[in-house]
């Protein structure tokens, strides 16, 4: 993993906490960005680069998990470590039903704290590259025309161009010319390979 592509976001009341963390991660080579409140961070725009949130439970103003939800309300999908010196059970469960990628309790050990980072930042690289694929499919997608997507969703279910034919009223030539188009433009070199494209998207 290359340290200098991310982001680690601290989020806590305690001065001594976010200067504390910001060494240990700046000490590792990873860019480190510290917020003093959750209405601090959400007025920051967050960066494009793979990132992570780590964050206290217990802040005024706002708490680590309405912070959560208030992410999950934008859709930032950024991974969250909840770093608390007053866990309870309730609220782990909480904060992880929801996605949290740990619930780690102060004082943490450096090394599991690294850990969970890595964790969160290697999650995050992953859900941006099934992001990218799906734009990049949905976009191929875009691209057909409407009689072209109806044939589409016909022979991803197994239809044969005479079967497609007979369901839209056209003839089989008329089909293999749709279907050609449809390869092109999804850049598929067989059906399975066009089939496990749309699955990717939702579409059946």
């Amino acid at each position: 993993m290359n340290p200098v592509e991310t982001t680690v976001y601290v989020v806590d009341d305690d001065p001594s906490v976010r200067a504390g963390l910001s060494r240990l991660l700046q000490s590792m080579g990873l860019t480190v960005k510290t917020f003093a409140s959750a209405r601090e961070f959400l007025e920051q725009p967050v960066s494009e680069e793979p990132g992570c949130l780590i964050v206290d439970l217990r802040m005024p103003a706002m708490s680590g998990l309405e912070l959560q939800e208030q992410l999950m309300t934008r859709n930032l999908n950024l991974p969250v470590i909840f770093l608390t010196g007053y866990g309870t059970v309730p609220a782990s469960v909480r904060a992880m039903k929801r996605g949290a990628v740990d619930f780690l309790e102060k004082p943490v050990d450096d090394q599991v704290l690294l850990d969970a980072i890595y964790q969160a930042l290697e999650k995050d690289r992953g859900n941006r590259h099934k992001q990218a694929e799906a734009k990049a499919i949905q976009d191929r997608l875009t691209s057909l025309t409407p009689r072209e997507y109806e044939v589409l969703t016909l022979i991803i279910t197994g239809m044969i161009n005479k079967q497609a034919a007979s369901e839209l009223g056209t003839t089989e030539k008329t089909i293999k010319v749709h279907r050609a188009r449809i390869m092109e433009k999804m850049h598929c070199e067989s059906l399975a390979q066009l089939v496990r494209l749309a699955e990717k998207v939702g579409v059946r």
